[in-house]
């Protein structure tokens, strides 16, 4: 993380972990490598500087001492190699900008004015540790704000490893007079614009680094994503949907159906069940007072079939009458007994066609 940037051949400016084109300062966006992720953030640091006989500063201090910079809202960053984000900086061969308010991180991505107070260079570690910088030149409106108190402090805004919390490089300085207020990446006072706009990109599922352009591709995709289901809506694919009218017209059609199927079936069993009955009331196999009974049986599931064995299997229980189709002597038909009665009746014959019957 310590390599100085430089230039190439095709005019890219290096930082050691990625390529940006030039006129882009190398701490400016995001970065993925093989080392990690790089963010960048405005430190949570109040660093006061005095001011000489001339009354403006010749140097300011960049970073504080120590290997551990932790910050007056308890957030902490690791500053092992000091001289090599010094380094690094001092090799772009750019001056640092020294701005009011961080507007160079905050205005100028999004096209506003984001003019310097100051320029810096001769990055420097002093011997108590701290990194120091050499103002180079002050604008009148830098030099004004200083010389009238209208700021006093310096707040830097630095990129880090994310996975290490290592500080590998200084973008930019910010005379700022609110530079540790607790707040999530940038150490500057949020307006409620801001505020809005945080809550906007997290019901996007943006990070809070997305930028205005990102947002509004988003909430375009989600207006042609709506209006494709609004259309989806409207006419629905035949393959998937069917109207509502032809659905319920289905529907009927197919109770109507079921109905028909179920009467069809009942109908023919009832018939099975008749004929099986009464022709095991024939062969004297089941007796009559029995009828009622043995026609629930078949009517219960695999009923049928199970009386059919039974009766298959089953002795005559039921005697004849002993006429064996005589015919009375006298040529007159008789009186039929009880129990042919009872046949008759469970039959629905009439005596008159029992005894043709039975003759």
């Amino acid at each position: 993380m310590g390599a100085a940037a430089g230039r190439s051949n095709t005019g890219e400016i290096k930082d050691g972990l990625n390529a940006v084109p030039e006129g882009e300062t190398y701490m400016t966006r995001r970065a993925a490598s093989s080392r990690g992720t790089v963010e960048r953030i405005i430190l949570p640091l109040a660093l006061n500087f005095e001011t000489t006989e001339s009354g403006l500063p010749e140097r300011i201090d960049l970073l504080p001492a120590g290997n551990r910079i932790v910050g007056r809202d308890g957030r902490s960053w690791n500053n092992p190699n000091p001289g090599a984000v010094a380094e690094r900086v001092n090799g772009t061969g750019i001056d640092l900008v020294l701005d009011v308010e961080h507007a160079t991180e905050l205005k100028a991505p999004k096209g506003e004015p984001a003019p310097a107070a100051a320029w810096l260079h001769d990055l420097r570690v002093e011997q108590d540790g701290r990194i120091t910088a050499a103002i180079r030149s002050w604008t009148p409106a830098g030099e004004a704000a200083v010389l009238n108190r209208e700021y006093r402090y310096i707040s830097p805004a630095v990129t880090y490893d994310a996975k290490t919390m290592v500080i590998v490089g200084i973008s930019s300085a910010g005379l700022t007079n609110k530079p540790n207020l607790p707040l999530t990446a940038l150490n500057h006072e949020q307006s409620e614009e801001d505020t809005m706009l945080k809550k906007l990109l997290a019901k996007l599922a943006l990070g809070e680094d997305a930028t205005e352009e990102m947002a509004l591709n988003a909430i375009g995709r989600l207006q042609t994503d709506l209006q494709t289901a609004l259309n989806s809506a409207q006419t629905p694919p035949l393959d998937k949907f069917v109207p509502r009218a032809d659905y319920e017209v289905a529907l009927n059609r197919a109770a109507t159906a079921e109905a028909k199927i179920a009467t069809a079936e009942k109908e023919k069993l009832d018939g099975e069940i008749e004929t099986a009955i009464n022709q095991a009331l024939t062969e004297g196999k089941i007796a009559p007072a029995s009828k009622d009974y043995y026609t629930a049986m078949c009517r219960t599931e695999g009923g049928l079939e199970q009386f059919r064995t039974f009766i298959a299997a089953a002795p005559k229980i039921v005697p004849d009458s002993g006429l064996g189709g005589k015919k009375p002597e006298n040529g007159q038909q008789t009186a039929l007994n009880a129990q042919e009665q009872e046949i008759c009746r469970n039959l629905d014959l009439s005596e008159e066609e029992y005894l043709k019957t039975a003759l």
